[in-house]
C-alpha cells in the first residue's frame, strides 16, 4: 500500500480533530489529541517550532509528547529574557531543545547589507533570520507544529488545528487555533506555566527586540510588532 501523501496525512488528522469536538472533548483536550497524535504518526519527524514566547504550547507538548524536539530560531537580535526563557524550558521541560541560527550573524549581515536592516527592509531581514532558518530545519520534519491561534490576527482566522503546509509539502498543527486568550491564561495559571518575564512588563505579542514595542492596553497585542510598517507577519506562517 503507497503511503499517504501530507495532504493525505493532514486531512486525516483534521477528522480526527472533527471527531473529537463531536464527543466534547474540551479545547484543551483537543490540542493534547492533535499534538499526540502527530506524535504518534511522525514519532522523531515531528517538530515544534517556539519563539519562548508561546509558552503554554511548550509546557503542553512536554505532557502530550515527551522529548519533543522543540525548535528555537536563534535570530541574534531576540530579548535577553526570550534567550533565558529558552535555557529554563531546555533545562527543566522534557523537550529536545533545537537552537537554529541564521546563515549569516549580525555583524556579517551588517557588513554585507548595512547596520539596521530590519528598519529599512524588515522582510528581507525576517527572510535571512527567520525564514531561511526555519526552512532549513524543517527539513529533518515531516510534519510541525505551532503556537499561532485564529485571535492573533485577520491572517490567522481560517487557520486549522491540523492543516496541510502546501508550500512546504508537509502537515502542520496548530493545538491552540480555536484557544482565546482568556483560555490560555487559565491553563498558564492552572498549570503554573512557567513565563517569559517580559509577560510582566505588559509585552503579550513578543519577537525580536528591535521590532517589538510596548503597547497600550486593550490595543491588538500583535501592533507592537513591525510597528510603524504595514507588516504583520514575519514569513513563517505564509
Amino acid at each position: 500500500m503507497a503511503a499517504l501523501s501530507a495532504e493525505q496525512q493532514a486531512n486525516a488528522g483534521a477528522a480526527v480533530i472533527d471527531r473529537a469536538r463531536s464527543e466534547g472533548v474540551s479545547h484543551e483536550g483537543i490540542a493534547r489529541v492533535a499534538i499526540q497524535w502527530a506524535s504518534e504518526q511522525f514519532g522523531d519527524r515531528l517538530g515544534l517550532l517556539s519563539s519562548m514566547a508561546d509558552e503554554a504550547l511548550v509546557h503542553l507538548a512536554a505532557e502530550a509528547a515527551p522529548g519533543i524536539d522543540v525548535v528555537f530560531l536563534d535570530t541574534g537580535y531576540h530579548f535577553a529574557e526570550t534567550l533565558g526563557t529558552r535555557d529554563a524550558y531546555a533545562a527543566s521541560a522534557n523537550i529536545t531543545l533545537l537552537n537554529v541560527t541564521p546563515v549569516q550573524s549580525v555583524p556579517q549581515q551588517d557588513a554585507q547589507y548595512g547596520e539596521r536592516l530590519y528598519e529599512r527592509d524588515p522582510n528581507q531581514c525576517c527572510a535571512m533570520r527567520k525564514v531561511e532558518p526555519l526552512n532549513r530545519a524543517l527539513q529533518n520534519y515531516d510534519c510541525w507544529i505551532s503556537g499561532m491561534r485564529r485571535e492573533d490576527s485577520a491572517t490567522r482566522l481560517d487557520i486549522g488545528i491540523i492543516e496541510y503546509d502546501a508550500k512546504r509539502d508537509k502537515v502542520k498543527v496548530n493545538p491552540l487555533a480555536d484557544w482565546d486568550s482568556e483560555q490560555v491564561t487559565s491553563y498558564i495559571e492552572t498549570n503554573h506555566v512557567m513565563l517569559n518575564p517580559l509577560r510582566q512588563l505588559g509585552f503579550d505579542s513578543i519577537g525580536c527586540e528591535p521590532c517589538t514595542k510596548l503597547v497600550a492596553p486593550g490595543d491588538d497585542p500583535r501592533s507592537g510588532r513591525w510597528a510603524g510598517t504595514n507588516k504583520i507577519e514575519c514569513g513563517l506562517h505564509e
